[in-house]
């Protein structure tokens, strides 16, 4: 009996997983699943850098703008509906190809996630106005008292991370990182990743690079037509948070690209820091 082959190609922003992704999957004459948390969002096609529309005319890609701002997305979420795509496609075919950035989605749709209690959309509120009013800083010290292991493996310079993992805290008396204990989930087809990397020069040229590219696309409109959503999680993310801030009248059009060039690096150093221990990953540097 065969066992089918799904190649995820992973790595930080603007390596050019996309372009890679795309040939790899020309070659397997196979469609893409996209596999990056903000690109699932129809409403955020330039500061998420989306696939252009030459690449996606030349593979079919599954996954792309299908969800709304508006809707509450969850990498529990995305494994369910990852798995239920994956399985029905490898009725067609033998390999397929997964591209994206998002460590923790790719992490849920390979091993699967403990089941974590619902949310407590009141709870959520009041600390989203803490992140807001306090700053990220007040909050993850009040994780590492209540969940020191937590604090020390997701990424607390995220606020809606660390406002997820108080929010299971408080909501359960127990620790966020006691409902990650349980074994990887076996999947009934063989996994390979591969993560692209390049010299950090390099890299950080290509990201301060894209953004100029994404503000001259139309990011200010783009992130103006959204302002009725900005309290929606999906926004509070680099490109549209400091955009919103310009908008706001808080910063000058100038420093706020400035800003995002530089959170957008900061952002690739966390991606690359957390593959670090992943030992299954092959990494091909580019050039």
């Amino acid at each position: 009996m065969n066992v089918n082959d799904l190649y995820i190609v992973l790595g930080p922003t603007a390596v050019g997983k996309s372009d890679w992704g795309v040939e790899l999957a020309e070659r397997f004459s196979c469609p893409i699943i996209n596999c990056d948390s903000r690109q699932i969002y129809r409403e955020m096609r330039i500061g998420t850098a989306v696939p252009s529309d030459e690449q996606l005319a030349r593979v079919k890609h599954y996954m792309i703008g299908t969800h709304s701002v508006t809707e509450y997305y969850t990498a529990g979420r995305y494994e369910i509906e990852a798995n239920e795509l994956v399985c029905r496609l490898f009725g067609e075919y033998d390999r397929l190809v997964m591209v994206g950035g998002s460590g923790f989605y790719i992490d849920a749709f390979c091993n699967g996630l403990d089941d974590f209690p619902p949310a407590d959309m009141e709870l959520r509120r009041t600390l989203s106005r803490r992140l807001e009013e306090e700053g990220v800083a007040v909050l993850r010290n009040e994780l590492k008292m209540l969940d020191p292991v937590s604090y020390n493996t997701i990424d607390i310079a995220n606020g809606q991370r660390v406002v997820r993992a108080l929010e299971v805290c408080i909501m359960t008396g127990r620790p966020f990182s006691s409902f990650k204990s349980a074994p990887s989930k076996k999947r009934p087809f063989n996994i390979h990743k591969i993560g692209l990397c390049r010299d950090r020069s390099e890299l950080y040229g290509r990201i301060d690079r894209r953004v100029l590219a994404m503000m001259d696309e139309g990011l200010v409109d783009e992130v103006r037509s959204l302002e009725a959503y900005r309290d929606c999680p999906a926004l509070k993310t680099v490109g549209y948070r400091e955009i919103f801030d310009y908008l706001d009248g808080k910063t000058a059009l100038d420093r706020a690209v400035e800003l995002i060039q530089r959170n957008t690096r900061h952002y690739a150093k966390r991606q690359m820091s957390y593959w670090g221990r992943d030992k299954s990953i092959e990494w091909k540097m580019l050039e």
